[in-house]
């Protein structure tokens, strides 16, 4: 598989990605925000960090940068995206994935381990994981409070594009395992064709046992696995 990584000013989870990836067995190449060259990829990665400084709100000057131009033109074409906390901040304001990332419900960053349940396996992100399987991933974000008009939930549940819901380590999605007040207890989002995943918790952290767990890796090798 051939994945491209996007680096913007403030983009600090990068080069865990790209380690990530290659270690599960892509190919990848970083790509510089100013340009305007995207390599034929399978994969597009837009990675977490603070993109801008978080300037006027989390991930707007990103989804301007010349880059995303060839993204939308990726996106357009079927092609796959995966943006982890700041990049699905970033492809929630280049209406790439519905809905939108508010400042947490108790206004404090949140950085710890939560647990997630698996809502939809049948896609090419997720395939290596089981329907309703819960996994463990840390999460690190001041704006991952997701939210959607109630309407556009309904439409959410009905096409199935809720890739990910918090959780407790048994399954159960209520609010005290909400950490930071998502509509839904909602962690991760698909578009309507499941191609492009927007996610708060960071899988790159936890794909090896030697950095505390191997949880995310599922996520990069459906992808792999799907892309050969």
């Amino acid at each position: 598989m051939k994945a491209s990584v996007i680096v913007f000013p403030g983009s600090n989870c990068d080069r865990d990605v790209k380690v990530a990836l290659e270690g599960c067995g892509a190919d990848v190449t970083m790509v510089w925000h100013g340009g305007h060259d995207l390599p034929e990829s399978d994969l597009v990665v837009i990675p977490g960090g603070f993109s801008y400084g978080d300037y006027l709100r989390c991930g707007s000057m990103a989804a301007q940068s010349p880059i995303m131009r060839e993204v939308k033109e990726h996106a357009a074409k079927g092609g796959h995206i995966l943006g982890i906390c700041n990049g699905f901040q970033v492809l929630a304001e280049t209406h790439l994935v519905p809905g939108t990332l508010m400042r947490n419900r108790d206004l404090n960053f949140i950085c710890k381990d939560v647990f997630l349940k698996v809502e939809n396996s049948d896609n090419k992100f997720n395939s290596e994981y089981e329907k309703d399987q819960v996994i463990k991933i840390p999460v690190a974000h001041h704006d991952g409070n997701y939210f959607i008009e109630p309407d556009k939930l309904e439409e959410l549940e009905l096409n199935e594009q809720i890739a990910f819901r918090y959780a407790d380590e048994s399954g159960a999605v209520n609010d005290n395992t909400n950490p930071n007040g998502s509509v839904a207890n909602i962690a991760g989002v698909f578009n309507k064709e499941k191609t492009i995943l927007g996610l708060m918790p960071h899988p790159e952290r936890v794909w090896e046992k030697a950095i505390g767990g191997e949880d995310g890796a599922a996520l990069f090798k459906s992808l792999i696995k799907s892309f050969g």
